[in-house]
């Protein structure tokens, strides 16, 4: 039987994809990926996204929301595209939004600003919310916790980081998405997921970003999330069968499919 997996979170209308992409994505279907949901970044590359949406037959389903690393100064006017887009039609989840201290910390005001009025933007439309944390977890859960009243859902895009903050984001109601980064022999990722349930986990790649082993520094795709399974079935002593059915099913339920 073919194994069913969800890539959660893939730039795969990015360029570099161009060249190859209808055969990227066969070979992503061969390897059981069944479903791929493309984040947004910003008004710069909607159109690209939808396109590929559109010609994919419902296999890439697209969020919207402004990425941390693109609030500049007309972060207002980026900010007025995604409600636009969001009074237009659905979209899987707000994402991926959040904060970035790693690349570039000139605006880190408007970073958390335009994180606040997108998460709000999630509770409105009741989707979820897709979070960029690099170098800012605690910060996130703390804006996270401002927020939950009970009725906001997410993952936690990339998680990389401690047990503690595992715990605070799933007793918060959040998922973690797990990706190559867990197959990084020193990233210590491996450690921490052996105190989390995979109840709590979703599947990514981050495509073309962080391939998994033995992939790392190359170009990631979609078909390689297998390696990511294979590592987290190792870790938690469970089949790679066991992986894919629970943590398809946490996609389903959080981005309501």
């Amino acid at each position: 039987m073919q194994l069913s997996f969800i890539d959660s979170h893939a730039h795969v209308y990015l360029p570099e994809f161009d060249r190859d992409r209808p055969e990227m994505l066969g070979r992503a279907e061969e390897k059981g990926v069944g479903l791929i949901i493309m984040p947004a970044i910003d008004s710069s590359t909607h159109e690209a996204m939808l396109r590929v949406e559109a010609g994919s037959n419902g296999r890439c389903r697209s969020m919207m929301g402004l990425h941390p690393c693109s609030v500049k100064l007309n972060y207002r006017e980026e900010l007025g595209v995604v409600s636009d887009f969001f009074g237009k039609r659905s979209f899987s989840a707000v994402g991926e939004v959040g904060l970035d201290h790693y690349w570039d910390t000139t605006f880190l005001k408007e970073q958390q600003i335009a994180f606040r009025e997108q998460i709000e933007l999630a509770l409105h439309y009741d989707v979820p919310v897709v979070i960029h944390s690099r170098e800012a977890v605690d910060d996130c859960i703390a804006i996270i916790e401002e927020h939950q009243r009970g009725m906001l859902k997410g993952v936690f895009h990339c998680f990389s980081g401690n047990e503690s903050q595992a715990k605070r984001i799933t007793g918060l109601g959040l998922y973690l998405g797990i990706g190559g980064v867990i197959t990084f022999r020193n990233a210590g990722l491996d450690r921490v997921m052996h105190h989390i349930s995979l109840e709590h986990v979703v599947l990514e790649t981050d495509a073309p970003y962080l391939a998994p082993v033995p992939f790392r520094g190359k170009r990631n795709e979609c078909s390689y999330l297998r390696y990511v399974a294979e590592k987290l079935a190792s870790i938690k002593s469970v089949s790679v069968d066991d992986v894919a059915r629970i943590t398809t099913t946490n996609a389903e339920k959080l981005f309501g499919l």
